[in-house]
Protein backbone atom coordinates (compact mmCIF):
# COMPACT_ATOMS: atom_id res chain seq x y z
CA UNK A 1 0.00 0.00 0.00
CA UNK A 2 2.10 3.47 0.97
CA UNK A 3 4.94 1.89 2.07
CA UNK A 4 7.78 4.15 0.69
CA UNK A 5 10.64 1.61 -1.37
CA UNK A 6 7.69 -1.28 -1.79
CA UNK A 7 4.95 -1.47 -4.47
CA UNK A 8 2.21 -4.32 -2.75
CA UNK A 9 -0.53 -5.07 -5.31
CA UNK A 10 -3.04 -2.85 -3.31
CA UNK A 11 -0.69 0.46 -4.04
CA UNK A 12 -1.00 -1.04 -7.96
CA UNK A 13 -5.02 -0.90 -7.29
CA UNK A 14 -4.77 2.28 -5.61
CA UNK A 15 -2.98 3.92 -8.10
CA UNK A 16 -5.27 2.31 -10.90
CA UNK A 17 -8.21 3.80 -9.09
CA UNK A 18 -6.56 7.28 -8.36
CA UNK A 19 -6.38 7.38 -12.04
CA UNK A 20 -9.67 6.62 -13.22
CA UNK A 21 -9.59 3.26 -14.21
CA UNK A 22 -11.37 0.43 -12.37
CA UNK A 23 -10.61 -2.61 -11.32
CA UNK A 24 -12.58 -5.67 -11.89
CA UNK A 25 -12.59 -8.70 -9.73
CA UNK A 26 -11.49 -12.03 -11.03
CA UNK A 27 -14.55 -14.11 -11.60
CA UNK A 28 -13.65 -17.18 -10.13
CA UNK A 29 -12.00 -15.57 -7.35
CA UNK A 30 -13.87 -16.37 -3.90
CA UNK A 31 -14.95 -13.68 -1.65
CA UNK A 32 -12.08 -13.88 1.36
CA UNK A 33 -13.17 -14.77 4.50
CA UNK A 34 -11.65 -12.61 7.05
CA UNK A 35 -11.48 -14.37 10.47
CA UNK A 36 -10.10 -11.77 12.85
CA UNK A 37 -6.92 -9.96 14.38
CA UNK A 38 -5.58 -10.49 17.84
CA UNK A 39 -4.02 -7.38 18.59
CA UNK A 40 -1.40 -7.33 21.02
CA UNK A 41 0.64 -4.18 22.88
CA UNK A 42 4.15 -5.22 22.86
CA UNK A 43 5.67 -1.69 24.41
CA UNK A 44 4.85 1.62 23.93
CA UNK A 45 4.81 2.07 20.20
CA UNK A 46 5.62 -1.88 19.24
CA UNK A 47 2.25 -3.57 18.71
CA UNK A 48 1.95 -7.61 17.07
CA UNK A 49 -1.18 -7.98 14.99
CA UNK A 50 -2.35 -11.83 14.46
CA UNK A 51 -4.86 -12.10 11.48
CA UNK A 52 -6.48 -15.23 9.75
CA UNK A 53 -8.14 -15.33 7.08
CA UNK A 54 -9.43 -18.18 4.51
CA UNK A 55 -9.58 -17.91 1.19
CA UNK A 56 -6.55 -15.70 0.09
CA UNK A 57 -4.86 -15.59 -3.23
CA UNK A 58 -1.58 -15.45 -1.45
CA UNK A 59 0.39 -14.23 1.42
CA UNK A 60 0.16 -10.52 0.22
CA UNK A 61 -3.38 -10.85 1.00
CA UNK A 62 -2.62 -11.80 4.58
CA UNK A 63 -0.52 -8.63 4.59
CA UNK A 64 -2.50 -6.06 3.47
CA UNK A 65 -5.21 -7.95 6.20
CA UNK A 66 -2.57 -7.13 9.06
CA UNK A 67 -1.81 -3.78 7.50
CA UNK A 68 -5.17 -2.65 7.37
CA UNK A 69 -5.33 -3.63 11.14
CA UNK A 70 -2.01 -1.70 12.06
CA UNK A 71 -3.74 1.47 10.53
CA UNK A 72 -6.75 1.30 12.47
CA UNK A 73 -5.08 0.59 15.38
CA UNK A 74 -2.74 3.42 14.72
CA UNK A 75 -5.86 5.70 14.19
CA UNK A 76 -7.67 4.55 17.53
CA UNK A 77 -4.69 5.11 19.68
CA UNK A 78 -4.38 8.77 18.39
CA UNK A 79 -1.49 8.25 15.81
CA UNK A 80 -1.25 8.37 11.62
CA UNK A 81 1.20 6.36 10.80
CA UNK A 82 2.95 3.17 11.05
CA UNK A 83 5.87 1.58 10.00
CA UNK A 84 6.07 -1.94 9.33
CA UNK A 85 9.20 -4.12 10.83
CA UNK A 86 8.28 -8.00 9.72
CA UNK A 87 5.37 -10.25 9.09
CA UNK A 88 5.50 -14.21 9.01
CA UNK A 89 2.88 -15.97 7.02
CA UNK A 90 1.86 -19.71 7.05
CA UNK A 91 -0.91 -21.73 5.91
CA UNK A 92 -2.54 -24.59 7.69
CA UNK A 93 -5.76 -26.52 6.51
CA UNK A 94 -7.06 -23.93 4.39
CA UNK A 95 -6.70 -20.83 7.02
CA UNK A 96 -3.65 -18.11 6.10
CA UNK A 97 -2.16 -17.03 9.64
CA UNK A 98 -0.29 -13.83 9.73
CA UNK A 99 1.79 -12.45 12.40
CA UNK A 100 2.66 -8.89 12.19
CA UNK A 101 4.60 -6.18 13.63
CA UNK A 102 4.13 -2.64 13.70
CA UNK A 103 5.50 0.63 15.52
CA UNK A 104 2.56 3.29 15.10
CA UNK A 105 3.71 7.16 15.36
CA UNK A 106 2.48 10.57 15.22
CA UNK A 107 4.74 11.74 12.64
CA UNK A 108 5.72 10.10 9.49
CA UNK A 109 8.55 6.95 10.80
CA UNK A 110 12.36 6.73 9.59
CA UNK A 111 12.08 3.77 7.37
CA UNK A 112 11.54 1.95 4.24
CA UNK A 113 7.97 0.28 4.84
CA UNK A 114 6.06 3.46 6.49
CA UNK A 115 2.23 3.83 6.37
CA UNK A 116 -0.42 6.75 6.37
CA UNK A 117 -2.71 5.41 8.44
CA UNK A 118 -5.90 7.27 7.34
CA UNK A 119 -5.42 6.52 3.44
CA UNK A 120 -4.61 2.81 4.56
CA UNK A 121 -7.64 2.66 6.01
CA UNK A 122 -10.11 4.34 3.72
CA UNK A 123 -8.26 2.02 1.20
CA UNK A 124 -9.04 -0.99 2.98
CA UNK A 125 -12.85 0.17 3.68
CA UNK A 126 -12.99 0.54 -0.10
CA UNK A 127 -11.66 -2.87 -1.03
CA UNK A 128 -13.67 -4.46 1.86
CA UNK A 129 -10.74 -5.33 3.46
CA UNK A 130 -11.86 -5.20 7.26
CA UNK A 131 -10.17 -3.27 10.34
CA UNK A 132 -9.40 -3.62 13.98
Amino acid sequence: MMRAGLISPMAIVLATAVSGCETVPRADAAAPDYEGVETRLLDGDLVNFHVAMRGAENGEDVSDYAECAAAQYALIRGYGFARHLRTNIEQEGGVWHGDAIYTISAQLPRGMRTIDAEVVVAHCAENGIPTV
